[in-house]
């Protein structure tokens, strides 16, 4: 009997234990509260929602400082669900808001501007506070692209009509679709509060800070853009205090290099009429009495000018597209027509039959000998003759068929002609007022080749000829008198 008494005490007491254990965390009744869960993940449960929020808001001054907002939100995917329960097990505000910020981020109210792509995959997400900030930084882009009045004109609809030529916008569009929508952001996310960063951000790719260059002497915007690797008209973007790419720059100013990597694509469609030169061509007509190499202008021509309507493209100031629509004749172009020479000559002369190398009445102002230079006063000789007496300005004639090889100046012969005749000899004509011909001509015995002057050493006008054999005089041939060719 004392064996039997002694098993229902015990299980007694077994129950009593086990009903003591279950009311330590069961209430007699139970109880309204809310389970927290993120992303679909329980975090505990709570007493109060609205306890769990006041307390975010209250510890998230920080962010109510940076964004200037009156509230934070608890992270986007947070859900607080009411539930009835006798479990006792509560966390706290405070549990459960460290929970929170070590998973995820707090949110605030603004914008979400979606840009979409052609590839979904680059598809670019912009934040702002107020969408306006999105629109006026847009407006700050296509301003930059377009120019401030051109746009102004556009969107007040008051530009002027095209009369007899100018340009009218047409339509200003940007390439990609967006989308704008309220959304609670992360404050992890970057956020624009205004729009001159946002301006930044879009057009650059980034709102930190741009290369500088410090202007050296000789330096254009043209030169500066290009030797930095940049475009004009990036240059002209970094740089809003220059206009164009001829304003003037000084040594010493420092100016920014951006690289611009717009994030959107402002296309711009004008319609463009303006007056273009159109240039006239050159007709040759041929002309078997003249010699190869010779040539004269029978007309001259005359440039034309062509009224041209096209409707040019533009995305984020590059041409794209360029479609004429229609073209005028307002004067029409007169072609050049020059006369060849088709005569050919040959470039080797006669040994025996040379031409006097310049008019008649000509008198041999000092000949092939020693003399005393009357420049100079030196003593030496005098390398070939000196025929005067024929007028300033007279021909001088080629004395036999060759090829010019030199045509140039020298101080004491002035202008100078030298010939090769191809058959041993050489010729040299000096103190030309004019040459007429040029080095790699083939030339005729009897043809002009220059004007009689005074160039270089000279008392009057004469020409000074020179006879080499073996080569050029003064260059390698040996200078021999004139009178041989000719006596």
């Amino acid at each position: 009997m004392k064996k039997i008494i002694t098993i229902v005490f015990s299980i007694i007491i077994g129950v009593v234990a086990f009903y003591l254990s279950i009311n330590t965390t069961r209430s007699e009744e139970p109880n309204n509260y809310y389970q927290v869960y993120l992303d679909e993940e329980l975090l505990g449960t709570i007493k109060s929602k609205t306890a769990l929020e006041n307390y975010i808001d209250s510890e998230s001054d920080y962010y109510k400082k940076k964004y200037g907002v009156k509230k934070v939100y608890a992270p986007e995917g947070l859900e607080i669900k009411a539930v009835t329960t006798y479990n006792k097990n509560i966390k706290t505000e405070k549990e459960i808001y460290e929970i929170l910020k070590a998973k995820k981020s707090f949110t605030i109210d603004g914008y979400q501007i979606t840009i979409k792509k052609e590839d979904k995959k680059d598809n670019k997400k912009v934040y702002v506070l107020d969408e306006k900030i999105f629109k006026e930084s847009l407006s700050n882009v296509a301003k930059i692209f377009v120019g401030i009045e051109d746009y102004e004109k556009y969107v007040t609809n008051t530009q002027s009509e095209i009369k007899e030529t100018g340009s009218l916008i047409e339509n200003i569009s940007m390439e990609e679709n967006m989308t704008i929508k309220k959304v609670k952001v992360p404050v992890t996310e970057t956020i624009y509060q205004d729009t001159s960063s946002l301006t930044k951000q879009l057009l650059f790719g980034t709102t930190s800070e741009q290369n500088k260059y410090v202007v050296q002497e000789g330096d254009t915007i043209s030169k500066v853009a290009f030797n930095n690797k940049i475009s004009v008209l990036e240059f002209l973007i970094s740089n809003p205090n220059f206009t164009n790419e001829k304003n003037l720059l000084f040594p010493g100013q420092e100016v920014v290099i951006g690289v611009t990597n717009p994030q959107v694509k402002i296309k711009v469609v004008k319609n463009e009429v303006k007056d273009l030169v159109s240039s006239y061509k050159t007709e040759y007509q041929y002309d078997s009495n003249m010699y190869v190499g010779e040539e004269k202008v029978l007309q001259e021509g005359e440039e034309g000018l062509e009224r041209i309507n096209q409707e040019v493209t533009s995305v984020n100031g590059e041409i794209t597209y360029v479609d004429t629509k229609s073209k005028e004749v307002i004067k029409p172009t007169t072609n050049k027509i020059v006369v060849k020479g088709d005569k050919k000559v040959s470039n080797v002369g006669s040994v025996t039959d040379w031409a006097w190398p310049t008019d008649s009445g000509w008198t041999i102002s000092s000949e092939y000998a020693y003399r005393t230079n009357p420049i100079t006063g030196g003593r030496e000789l005098h390398d070939g003759i000196d025929i005067a007496g024929t007028g300033f300005g007279s021909n001088i004639y080629a004395s036999n068929n060759g090829v010019v090889v030199t045509a140039g100046y020298h101080y004491i012969n002035g202008n100078y002609v030298i010939i090769n005749h191809n058959n041993g000899y050489y010729t040299y004509y000096g103190h030309m007022s004019k040459i007429l011909t040029s080095v790699g001509n083939v030339v005729e015995k009897g043809q002009v080749i220059g004007l009689v002057g005074k160039t270089g050493y000279a008392t009057g006008p004469h020409v000074h000829f020179s006879l080499a054999t073996g080569g050029p005089m003064y260059g390698g041939g040996t200078i021999i008198s004139p009178w041989t060719i000719f006596r």
